[in-house]
């Protein structure tokens, strides 16, 4: 068998492992042998998938129908040399695509986090001595030492251990150190139940231990998972979508009426050039320029606000995504839950009761039974706690100081919470002897002396195991003998409790008045106690403000079934009847049944999960048209994190690999930050919304404008030029305004937007439509108003019409910016944009702005600006205050939105 074909080594008995390898478990290999199997196995690290380059970034800001829209306007404005309106457009295109590509560059490095997991030495057996080589080095059959503090450099076979633990939550979300020893294993077992295993990119929390490499590099789990980083594929954002979608429609409809103005112009008798230069006014005039700039401008600014809120998104369109996500897979460990190991559960004398050790306050609230703390059984637990116990806990100045097992720290803190000193019983009772902890024995055992009480013997571990060392237990003052009744109350109360998620130990003690060398017997029971990863505390607010948004919130975790039920119900996830999908009962994506599509759509909890399930879990709500916020901070959950439509990667306690796969970034690890987020990004697709709506239909009435001055061939029209500087005056800061426009009290009431639904739906098309036609006919109104009631005058005067049509359209469409409110049952002047400051500052610059065409001698010129009259004035204000006031009427009367 070739030392690369090693199948399920976790089945296979550990000298038969050696055997397969053709390695010495005590010498390990020699130089050369290694060296030798280095050139077959290839180096041991993680490959890196193809980059994208630079220039293949920048060249994405232009690939869209948009930009080409743009582009082909710009080309016709240079073909009839009209250069101002060409390099303007070009101007328009270059402008969004530098913003574009430095919000949005972000290089596909999660290769290179990966690979800095492997820059770490290695200590192997070489030569029959123990050496430090670089891990790149390690090939399979290299006999690797570990102890507490390492990073495990390569998969391999535990073959000897001593308290080996490890502490896998970023590969497995395994939220406890794992035990580990070299006893065989069947061969179905899940990957977080490998306990005779040690996997590349772990760390060793306890012991240490010798292991046979059987993997390396890409053939590792964690090569697995980069692999599936590789592979994964992100689909275009909603977002993205719609734009591409909503660019398509503005083709479609912008030639169309450009053949048809063009046609008509003929008809007319206009000449072709003439009527070529009106159909470049025509689709500058119908192409809203600002719309790129102020979309990303509008989504820059809403990351700008979430950073403020310790959210960091890593790329734009996140933002609105964000807003339409309407499920979240989220993990367990340190996502749900703080990630430390806290006592739960106390059990003496038939009494049980839950606590919480509340350290900031230094207290334990008693759930059930507060008399639990007064009884001399307690007394007895706080004691062992402290002395069968080699970590260390010191809380000082509002800083907790911890080092050593998680578990035995989450004890010191339930003893320093009781108001008691771990180091005074260390004083009081100097250790002696130790029975350390071991994988075989599952039982932890200390000697201490005390001057005024002789020897004192404690002991904690396993329930069944230390159970089986007991012949008394304490009730009340009292210790009386440990019939086999009572034995099997306290494992069904034991098992009970386990079932419910809790890690359970047991805790006896015994007095003696001599040193013993063999003291692990006769012990009298003091109690139980249970421990769990605690959840935080802002969570069940967060997903209830969830609920009520119609958002899924779904927990995707490593761990155990029981454990991730609990912290569901605590959490509020779940009820006690749902049920929990386990890992092993999940079918491939592929092999799915419509039964089991039903059962995983209902589900809210699923445990005992490896990487490629989550990455279906992930493909399965996509194929049911959801948008997935999948929400991680292990290696574990990088490739589902790609492949969502949201990655969401934990800051603080999150791997390096998974925040650079993720599109955003919560810097305090807070679930409630996610709500924050989704409450902006559905602010940003509305505000999206409000200034498409604004810019198309005052663009739309340009178009109406130029279509049916051409059409009844009337002796008025507007110019290329003039059409430009009313887009760059009220396409722009009008639209920006309204994209910085907060979020309606009651957004986070309403279902999320179906992924399916249009930028512009029927509604704000015919809404479109309505705006743009009463703008245009009070605009064309204000030039026959002034033409036949002031001047009274038998023949057009072109100039005067075109300034009087000019600057009556400027007006409106400043104005037209208060009709953006689609609120229901406000009042005009208490809608969140008229109350937006912003929009008041951006109306104010385009008066200035349009005032100036007026005033400045040369600009009035180049725009062929004559009107004098303060009469023609008033007909400009009053006409486009009526547009104002007949948009608002048909609102009113909701025959529009």
């Amino acid at each position: 068998m070739s030392i690369n074909d090693i199948k399920e080594p976790w089945v296979k008995d550990h000298l038969t492992i050696i055997e397969d390898l053709h390695t010495n478990a005590e010498s390990g290999l020699s130089s050369s042998e290694a060296k030798e199997r280095l050139e077959v196995s290839g180096y041991n690290r993680i490959e890196a998938g193809k980059k994208t380059s630079l220039f293949q970034v920048l060249i994405n800001q232009f690939v869209s129908p948009f930009v080409l829209l743009l582009a082909i306007a710009a080309g016709l404005s240079f073909f009839f040399k009209e250069w101002l309106d060409g390099i303007a457009i070009t101007a328009v295109i270059f402008i969004n695509a530098v913003i574009g590509f430095f919000m949005e560059f972000q290089a596909e490095r999660s290769m290179e986090a990966l690979k800095k997991l492997t820059t770490i030495p290695a200590r192997v057996m070489r030569n029959g001595k123990r050496e430090e080589v670089p891990s790149e080095e390690l090939v399979p059959g290299d006999i690797l030492f570990v102890e507490a503090g390492d990073m495990v450099t390569a998969d391999a076979r535990v073959i000897q251990s001593s308290q080996l633990q490890t502490n896998e939550s970023a590969l497995t979300g395994e939220s406890l150190p794992v035990e580990k020893n070299s006893l065989p294993l069947p061969s179905n077992v899940q990957l977080a139940e490998r306990i005779n295993m040690l996997y590349k990119g772990t760390f060793v929390a306890l012991g240490n231990g010798y292991a046979a490499v059987v993997n390396t590099g890409m053939s590792t789990e964690l090569g697995a998972i980069a692999t599936m980083v590789q592979q994964a594929q992100q689909a275009a954002t909603p977002l993205e979508k719609k734009i591409q979608s909503f660019s398509k429609k503005l083709i479609w409809i912008t030639v169309a009426l450009v053949i048809i103005v063009f046609i008509a112009g003929l008809l007319n008798g206009h000449e072709l050039v003439t009527m070529l230069e009106t159909s470049i006014a025509l689709a500058v005039a119908a192409i809203p320029e600002g719309l790129p700039i102020v979309a990303t401008l509008a989504l820059a600014f809403g990351m700008l606000r979430m950073a403020r809120h310790n959210v960091i998104v890593k790329k734009l369109s996140a933002v609105e995504t964000l807003g339409g996500t309407n499920v979240i897979c989220t993990d367990k460990t340190g996502t749900l839950t703080q990630n430390k190991i806290q006592v739960s559960f106390v059990q003496v004398n038939g009494a049980a009761s839950g606590i919480d050790v509340d350290i900031p306050g230094i207290s334990i609230r008693w759930m059930e039974n507060e008399s639990i703390s007064g009884q001399p059984a307690f007394e007895h637990l706080l004691r062992i706690a402290a002395l069968c116990n080699t970590a260390s806990y010191e809380f000082e100045n509002g800083i907790e100081k911890e080092s050593g097992d998680p578990l035995e720290t989450g004890l010191l803190k339930m003893v320093y919470a009781s108001g008691k000193s771990a180091q005074e019983y260390r004083h009081q009772f100097s250790k002696a002897d130790e029975i350390p902890f071991s994988s075989e024995a599952k039982v932890m055992a200390t000697l201490h002396h005390s001057s005024s009480q002789g020897y004192y013997i404690a002991a904690k571990g396993a329930v069944e195991e230390l159970l089986s060392h007991c012949t008394s237990v304490l009730e009340g003052n009292n210790i009386v003998r440990f019939t086999e009744e009572k034995k099997k109350q306290w494992l069904i109360a034991a098992e009970n409790r386990a079932q419910s998620g809790l890690r359970m130990l047991a805790f006896a003690f015994r007095n003696s008045k001599e040193k013993e060398k063999d003291f692990l017997h006769h012990l009298t029971l003091a109690g139980l106690i249970g421990f769990i990863d605690p959840p935080r505390p802002e969570v069940p607010a967060a997903i209830q403000e969830c609920k009520s948004a119609g958002i899924k919130v779904v927990m995707i975790t490593g761990d155990h079934p029981a454990t991730a039920q609990n912290i569901a119900q605590r959490l509020g996830l779940a009820n006690q009847d749902d049920k929990v999908v386990h890992g092993s009962s999940m079918k491939h994506f592929k092999d799915l049944t419509d039964d089991d599509k039903a059962k995983w759509l209902k589900a809210t909890v699923f445990a005992r999960v490896n990487p490629q399930q989550k990455l279906d879990l992930v493909t399965f709500y996509q194929e049911k048209k959801m948008v997935v916020g999948m929400t991680g901070d292990g290696v574990n959950d990088a490739p589902a994190l790609k492949k969502a439509d949201i990655g969401i990667a934990m800051g603080l306690r999150g791997t390096q690999v998974a925040q650079e796969v993720a599109d955003i970034v919560l810097k305090d690890d807070a679930f409630s930050s996610i709500v924050l987020a989704i409450r902006q990004g559905r602010a940003i697709f509305d505000n999206i919304r409000k200034f498409v709506v604004f810019l198309m239909s005052c663009n739309l009435s340009e178009l109406l404008i130029i279509a049916t001055a051409s059409v009844f061939n009337l002796h008025f029209q507007l110019f290329p030029l003039q059409i430009l500087f009313i887009n760059l005056v009220t396409d722009v800061l009008p639209a920006l305004a309204l994209g910085l426009t907060k979020a309606a009290p009651h957004i986070m009431q309403r279902k999320p937007y179906s992924p399916n639904i249009a930028i512009i739906d029927k509604k704000r098309w015919t809404a479109i439509f309505v705006y743009s036609t009463i703008m245009s006919i009070t605009t064309i109104g204000a030039v026959l108003t002034s033409h036949e009631w002031l001047h009274n005058a038998e023949r057009w005067s072109p100039e005067l019409c075109n300034n009087i049509l000019f600057y009556t359209l400027i007006f409106s469409q400043i104005l037209h910016v208060f009709n953006m409110s689609f609120e229901k049952g406000i009042s005009f002047f208490k809608t969140e944009v008229f109350r937006n400051k912003y929009v008041w500052i951006a109306i104010a610059i385009c008066i200035l702005i349009t005032m100036l065409s007026y005033w400045i001698i040369p600009l009035r010129k180049v725009l062929d600006v004559t009107i004098y009259s303060w009469q023609d004035w008033t007909v400009v204000v009053v006409f486009s205050v009526l547009s104002l006031i007949l948009i608002q009427f048909v609102k009113k009367m909701k025959w529009v939105l």
